[in-house]
Protein backbone atom coordinates (compact mmCIF):
# COMPACT_ATOMS: atom_id res chain seq x y z
CA UNK A 1 0.00 0.00 0.00
CA UNK A 2 1.82 3.24 -1.38
CA UNK A 3 1.61 6.86 -1.02
CA UNK A 4 0.46 9.22 -3.89
CA UNK A 5 -0.91 12.92 -4.68
CA UNK A 6 -2.89 13.87 -6.98
CA UNK A 7 -4.12 17.39 -8.45
CA UNK A 8 -7.74 18.43 -7.79
CA UNK A 9 -9.57 20.21 -5.13
CA UNK A 10 -7.96 23.09 -3.45
CA UNK A 11 -4.69 23.02 -4.89
CA UNK A 12 -3.86 18.59 -4.81
CA UNK A 13 -5.27 15.71 -2.44
CA UNK A 14 -3.03 13.74 -0.39
CA UNK A 15 -4.18 9.55 -1.71
CA UNK A 16 -3.52 6.14 -0.39
CA UNK A 17 -4.42 3.41 -2.22
CA UNK A 18 -5.95 0.26 -0.38
CA UNK A 19 -5.72 -2.48 -2.99
CA UNK A 20 -8.70 -5.09 -2.72
CA UNK A 21 -10.39 -3.16 -0.64
CA UNK A 22 -13.47 -0.63 -0.78
CA UNK A 23 -13.77 2.49 1.04
CA UNK A 24 -17.07 2.51 3.39
CA UNK A 25 -16.30 5.25 6.07
CA UNK A 26 -14.04 7.48 6.93
CA UNK A 27 -13.31 9.68 10.29
CA UNK A 28 -10.31 11.95 11.10
CA UNK A 29 -9.21 11.31 14.99
CA UNK A 30 -10.09 13.91 17.85
CA UNK A 31 -6.62 13.85 19.13
CA UNK A 32 -3.95 14.33 16.22
CA UNK A 33 -4.57 16.41 13.34
CA UNK A 34 -4.03 14.43 10.03
CA UNK A 35 -4.43 11.36 11.30
CA UNK A 36 -7.70 9.61 10.21
CA UNK A 37 -9.38 5.90 10.09
CA UNK A 38 -11.07 4.15 6.94
CA UNK A 39 -13.30 1.19 7.33
CA UNK A 40 -13.14 -0.91 4.45
CA UNK A 41 -14.42 -4.38 2.66
CA UNK A 42 -13.20 -6.77 -0.08
CA UNK A 43 -15.95 -7.56 -2.78
CA UNK A 44 -17.97 -4.45 -2.31
CA UNK A 45 -19.15 -5.61 0.80
CA UNK A 46 -20.81 -8.66 -0.13
CA UNK A 47 -17.91 -10.84 0.30
CA UNK A 48 -14.98 -11.20 2.38
CA UNK A 49 -13.15 -9.77 4.63
CA UNK A 50 -12.73 -6.25 6.21
CA UNK A 51 -9.99 -4.09 7.08
CA UNK A 52 -9.26 -1.22 9.18
CA UNK A 53 -6.92 1.49 8.04
CA UNK A 54 -5.52 4.06 10.25
CA UNK A 55 -3.45 6.63 8.36
CA UNK A 56 -1.74 9.92 8.60
CA UNK A 57 -1.29 12.95 5.66
CA UNK A 58 2.89 13.48 5.25
CA UNK A 59 3.55 16.05 3.15
CA UNK A 60 2.15 15.81 -0.15
CA UNK A 61 0.98 11.67 0.90
CA UNK A 62 -0.29 9.38 3.09
CA UNK A 63 1.12 6.93 5.22
CA UNK A 64 -0.65 3.64 6.80
CA UNK A 65 0.38 3.62 10.25
CA UNK A 66 -1.63 0.24 11.17
CA UNK A 67 -3.90 -1.79 9.51
CA UNK A 68 -6.51 -4.47 10.80
CA UNK A 69 -8.23 -7.27 9.55
CA UNK A 70 -11.68 -8.65 10.56
CA UNK A 71 -13.35 -11.84 8.91
CA UNK A 72 -16.41 -9.83 7.34
CA UNK A 73 -16.51 -6.49 5.60
CA UNK A 74 -16.15 -3.10 7.63
CA UNK A 75 -18.99 -0.82 7.05
CA UNK A 76 -18.00 2.35 10.27
CA UNK A 77 -15.59 3.66 12.62
CA UNK A 78 -15.15 5.82 15.21
CA UNK A 79 -12.39 7.15 17.22
CA UNK A 80 -12.93 7.03 21.16
CA UNK A 81 -13.69 9.98 22.92
CA UNK A 82 -11.19 9.48 26.19
CA UNK A 83 -8.20 7.56 24.80
CA UNK A 84 -6.61 8.79 21.26
CA UNK A 85 -5.53 5.10 20.50
CA UNK A 86 -8.77 2.89 20.65
CA UNK A 87 -11.57 2.73 17.85
CA UNK A 88 -14.81 0.88 17.59
CA UNK A 89 -15.60 -0.49 13.82
CA UNK A 90 -19.06 -2.18 12.75
CA UNK A 91 -18.99 -5.11 10.38
CA UNK A 92 -21.25 -7.13 8.47
CA UNK A 93 -21.59 -9.60 10.90
CA UNK A 94 -23.13 -7.78 13.21
CA UNK A 95 -20.63 -6.88 15.47
CA UNK A 96 -18.56 -4.20 16.76
CA UNK A 97 -14.95 -4.26 17.20
CA UNK A 98 -12.13 -2.75 19.52
CA UNK A 99 -9.27 -1.62 18.35
CA UNK A 100 -5.76 -0.14 19.88
CA UNK A 101 -3.55 1.30 17.31
CA UNK A 102 -0.79 0.91 19.92
CA UNK A 103 -0.95 -2.66 19.67
CA UNK A 104 0.05 -4.69 16.20
CA UNK A 105 -2.98 -6.80 16.63
CA UNK A 106 -6.70 -6.90 17.41
CA UNK A 107 -9.58 -6.51 18.09
CA UNK A 108 -9.26 -5.99 22.09
CA UNK A 109 -12.68 -6.85 22.66
CA UNK A 110 -15.57 -8.27 20.24
CA UNK A 111 -19.61 -7.15 20.97
CA UNK A 112 -21.88 -9.60 19.21
CA UNK A 113 -25.53 -8.80 19.48
CA UNK A 114 -26.80 -7.56 16.50
CA UNK A 115 -28.53 -9.98 14.29
CA UNK A 116 -27.61 -8.28 11.02
CA UNK A 117 -24.95 -6.14 9.72
CA UNK A 118 -23.95 -3.14 11.73
CA UNK A 119 -23.58 -0.34 9.76
CA UNK A 120 -23.24 2.51 11.77
CA UNK A 121 -21.08 2.62 14.88
CA UNK A 122 -20.58 6.63 16.79
CA UNK A 123 -18.79 7.25 20.15
CA UNK A 124 -20.55 10.10 22.50
CA UNK A 125 -18.91 13.54 22.11
CA UNK A 126 -20.34 15.43 25.19
CA UNK A 127 -18.18 15.22 28.28
CA UNK A 128 -19.08 12.84 31.53
CA UNK A 129 -19.92 10.15 29.73
CA UNK A 130 -18.78 7.53 27.47
CA UNK A 131 -21.46 5.68 25.71
CA UNK A 132 -20.98 4.42 21.97
CA UNK A 133 -24.34 3.84 19.93
CA UNK A 134 -25.08 1.08 16.90
CA UNK A 135 -27.25 1.27 14.04
CA UNK A 136 -27.81 -2.28 12.22
CA UNK A 137 -29.75 -3.94 9.50
CA UNK A 138 -31.73 -5.84 12.13
CA UNK A 139 -33.42 -2.50 12.55
CA UNK A 140 -32.33 -1.28 15.66
CA UNK A 141 -30.23 0.56 17.87
CA UNK A 142 -28.06 -0.58 20.62
CA UNK A 143 -26.61 1.59 23.31
CA UNK A 144 -22.99 0.62 24.71
CA UNK A 145 -20.75 1.50 27.31
CA UNK A 146 -17.48 0.31 26.03
CA UNK A 147 -16.01 -0.82 29.50
CA UNK A 148 -19.12 -2.96 29.66
CA UNK A 149 -19.06 -6.35 27.78
CA UNK A 150 -22.66 -6.30 26.28
CA UNK A 151 -25.04 -3.47 25.05
CA UNK A 152 -27.14 -1.43 27.86
CA UNK A 153 -30.50 -0.64 25.85
CA UNK A 154 -31.67 -1.44 22.43
CA UNK A 155 -34.19 0.33 20.85
CA UNK A 156 -36.54 -0.66 18.39
CA UNK A 157 -39.53 0.83 16.09
CA UNK A 158 -37.59 1.71 13.18
CA UNK A 159 -39.41 -0.82 10.36
CA UNK A 160 -36.49 -0.94 7.87
CA UNK A 161 -32.78 -1.14 8.51
CA UNK A 162 -31.06 1.35 9.88
CA UNK A 163 -27.76 3.09 8.28
CA UNK A 164 -26.62 5.99 10.46
CA UNK A 165 -26.77 6.81 13.79
CA UNK A 166 -25.39 9.31 15.29
CA UNK A 167 -24.90 11.20 18.55
CA UNK A 168 -26.09 14.91 19.01
CA UNK A 169 -22.87 16.53 20.18
CA UNK A 170 -24.83 19.05 22.64
CA UNK A 171 -27.24 16.80 24.62
CA UNK A 172 -26.07 14.55 26.45
CA UNK A 173 -27.14 10.87 25.91
CA UNK A 174 -29.84 12.22 23.09
CA UNK A 175 -29.09 10.56 18.90
CA UNK A 176 -30.66 10.68 15.97
CA UNK A 177 -31.05 7.44 13.57
CA UNK A 178 -31.61 7.40 9.67
CA UNK A 179 -33.18 4.19 8.11
CA UNK A 180 -34.74 2.41 5.33
CA UNK A 181 -37.93 2.98 6.74
CA UNK A 182 -38.01 6.85 5.16
CA UNK A 183 -37.82 8.57 8.93
CA UNK A 184 -35.23 10.61 10.91
CA UNK A 185 -35.53 9.18 14.59
CA UNK A 186 -34.55 11.39 17.51
CA UNK A 187 -33.51 9.19 20.86
CA UNK A 188 -33.33 10.03 24.77
CA UNK A 189 -31.22 7.00 26.16
CA UNK A 190 -32.92 7.78 29.54
CA UNK A 191 -36.52 8.18 28.01
CA UNK A 192 -38.97 5.32 26.67
CA UNK A 193 -39.54 4.87 23.23
CA UNK A 194 -38.63 7.51 20.90
CA UNK A 195 -38.52 11.26 21.09
CA UNK A 196 -39.82 12.07 17.55
CA UNK A 197 -40.27 10.42 14.53
CA UNK A 198 -39.39 12.58 11.16
CA UNK A 199 -41.14 11.09 8.10
CA UNK A 200 -37.96 13.00 6.55
CA UNK A 201 -38.14 12.06 2.80
CA UNK A 202 -40.15 9.62 0.26
CA UNK A 203 -36.90 7.13 0.03
CA UNK A 204 -34.57 5.40 2.01
CA UNK A 205 -32.58 7.76 4.50
CA UNK A 206 -28.69 6.82 3.91
CA UNK A 207 -27.22 9.76 6.71
CA UNK A 208 -27.62 12.23 8.89
CA UNK A 209 -25.80 14.27 10.73
CA UNK A 210 -26.49 17.26 13.66
CA UNK A 211 -25.34 20.58 13.35
CA UNK A 212 -22.62 21.52 15.49
CA UNK A 213 -23.83 25.24 16.04
CA UNK A 214 -27.64 25.15 16.81
CA UNK A 215 -28.43 22.11 18.76
CA UNK A 216 -31.79 21.84 17.12
CA UNK A 217 -30.64 21.25 13.34
CA UNK A 218 -30.47 18.19 11.67
CA UNK A 219 -29.12 16.84 7.93
CA UNK A 220 -30.42 13.88 6.04
CA UNK A 221 -29.29 12.36 2.88
CA UNK A 222 -31.23 10.42 1.03
CA UNK A 223 -31.57 8.21 -1.88
CA UNK A 224 -34.10 10.84 -3.81
CA UNK A 225 -30.58 12.51 -4.04
CA UNK A 226 -31.76 15.30 -1.90
CA UNK A 227 -30.44 16.33 1.15
CA UNK A 228 -33.09 18.06 3.54
CA UNK A 229 -32.20 20.32 7.16
CA UNK A 230 -34.98 19.89 10.23
CA UNK A 231 -35.49 21.73 13.02
CA UNK A 232 -36.78 19.94 15.87
CA UNK A 233 -38.92 22.13 17.04
CA UNK A 234 -41.00 22.72 13.93
CA UNK A 235 -40.84 19.16 11.41
CA UNK A 236 -43.51 19.72 9.63
CA UNK A 237 -41.26 21.06 6.59
CA UNK A 238 -37.78 21.06 6.25
CA UNK A 239 -35.43 24.41 6.90
CA UNK A 240 -33.74 23.90 3.73
CA UNK A 241 -33.44 21.31 0.66
CA UNK A 242 -30.29 20.80 -1.31
CA UNK A 243 -30.54 19.38 -4.79
CA UNK A 244 -27.16 18.58 -6.92
CA UNK A 245 -26.53 15.08 -6.40
CA UNK A 246 -27.84 12.65 -9.30
CA UNK A 247 -27.63 9.56 -7.58
CA UNK A 248 -28.04 8.80 -3.49
CA UNK A 249 -26.63 10.61 -1.24
CA UNK A 250 -24.31 8.20 1.03
CA UNK A 251 -23.43 10.30 4.02
CA UNK A 252 -23.69 13.67 5.24
CA UNK A 253 -21.67 16.04 7.40
CA UNK A 254 -21.89 19.31 9.27
CA UNK A 255 -18.93 21.83 9.36
CA UNK A 256 -17.27 21.83 12.57
CA UNK A 257 -15.64 25.71 11.90
CA UNK A 258 -18.85 27.30 10.03
CA UNK A 259 -22.18 26.91 11.07
CA UNK A 260 -24.02 26.56 7.80
CA UNK A 261 -21.79 24.85 5.82
CA UNK A 262 -22.18 21.09 4.86
CA UNK A 263 -20.41 18.60 2.80
CA UNK A 264 -22.13 15.08 1.73
CA UNK A 265 -21.11 12.20 -0.98
CA UNK A 266 -22.81 10.28 -3.43
CA UNK A 267 -22.71 7.30 -5.31
CA UNK A 268 -22.75 9.79 -8.01
CA UNK A 269 -18.64 9.68 -7.25
CA UNK A 270 -19.35 13.16 -6.10
CA UNK A 271 -18.47 14.95 -3.14
CA UNK A 272 -20.19 18.56 -2.55
CA UNK A 273 -20.15 21.03 -0.30
CA UNK A 274 -23.10 24.02 0.75
CA UNK A 275 -23.95 26.46 2.79
CA UNK A 276 -27.29 26.44 2.90
CA UNK A 277 -27.43 30.03 4.05
CA UNK A 278 -26.46 31.60 0.98
CA UNK A 279 -29.27 31.72 -2.44
CA UNK A 280 -27.03 29.63 -4.57
CA UNK A 281 -25.91 27.02 -1.66
CA UNK A 282 -23.60 24.83 -3.60
CA UNK A 283 -20.00 25.98 -3.48
CA UNK A 284 -18.19 23.14 -5.10
CA UNK A 285 -18.24 19.70 -6.38
CA UNK A 286 -15.20 17.94 -6.52
CA UNK A 287 -14.78 14.96 -8.34
CA UNK A 288 -11.48 13.16 -8.28
CA UNK A 289 -13.32 9.45 -7.67
CA UNK A 290 -14.17 7.04 -10.05
CA UNK A 291 -16.64 4.82 -7.75
CA UNK A 292 -19.77 4.90 -5.18
CA UNK A 293 -17.83 7.61 -2.77
CA UNK A 294 -19.27 6.07 0.74
CA UNK A 295 -16.80 7.90 3.60
CA UNK A 296 -16.41 11.82 4.29
CA UNK A 297 -15.30 13.34 7.58
CA UNK A 298 -14.16 17.68 8.18
CA UNK A 299 -11.52 17.70 10.27
CA UNK A 300 -11.72 19.38 14.09
CA UNK A 301 -7.97 20.45 14.05
CA UNK A 302 -7.21 22.01 10.26
CA UNK A 303 -10.48 23.67 8.96
CA UNK A 304 -11.32 22.60 5.80
CA UNK A 305 -9.23 19.72 5.48
CA UNK A 306 -11.39 16.59 4.35
CA UNK A 307 -10.74 12.97 4.16
CA UNK A 308 -13.13 10.66 1.99
CA UNK A 309 -12.75 7.14 0.55
CA UNK A 310 -14.95 5.38 -2.34
CA UNK A 311 -14.93 2.06 -3.53
CA UNK A 312 -12.33 2.92 -6.20
CA UNK A 313 -9.58 1.71 -3.17
CA UNK A 314 -8.90 5.30 -2.51
CA UNK A 315 -8.60 7.61 0.71
CA UNK A 316 -8.31 11.05 -0.10
CA UNK A 317 -6.85 13.75 1.93
CA UNK A 318 -7.48 17.47 0.85
CA UNK A 319 -8.85 20.87 1.43
CA UNK A 320 -11.63 22.02 -1.74
CA UNK A 321 -10.73 25.33 -2.86
CA UNK A 322 -14.24 26.81 -1.54
CA UNK A 323 -12.43 25.99 2.29
CA UNK A 324 -9.16 27.94 1.59
CA UNK A 325 -10.03 31.10 2.30
CA UNK A 326 -12.75 32.97 4.49
CA UNK A 327 -16.45 31.33 3.74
Amino acid sequence: MGTAGDGGAGGGAAALRLPGLHGYAAEFSPYWPGRAACAAAQYYGIAGCGTLAVLEQKGAGIVLLRSYDWNDGLFDVTWSENNEHVLITSSGDGSLQVWDTAKPKGPLQVYKEHTQEAYSVDWSQTRGEQLVVSGSWDQTAKLWDPAVGKSLRTFKGHEGVIYSTIWSPHIPGCFASASGDHTLRVWDVKAPGVKLVIPAHEAEILSCDWCKYDEKLLVTGAVDCSLKGWDLRNVRQPVFVLLGHTYAIRRVKFSPFHATLLASCSYDFTVRFWDFSKPNPLLETVEHHTEFTCGLDLSLHNSGQVVDCAWDELVKIYTPSCLTGPV
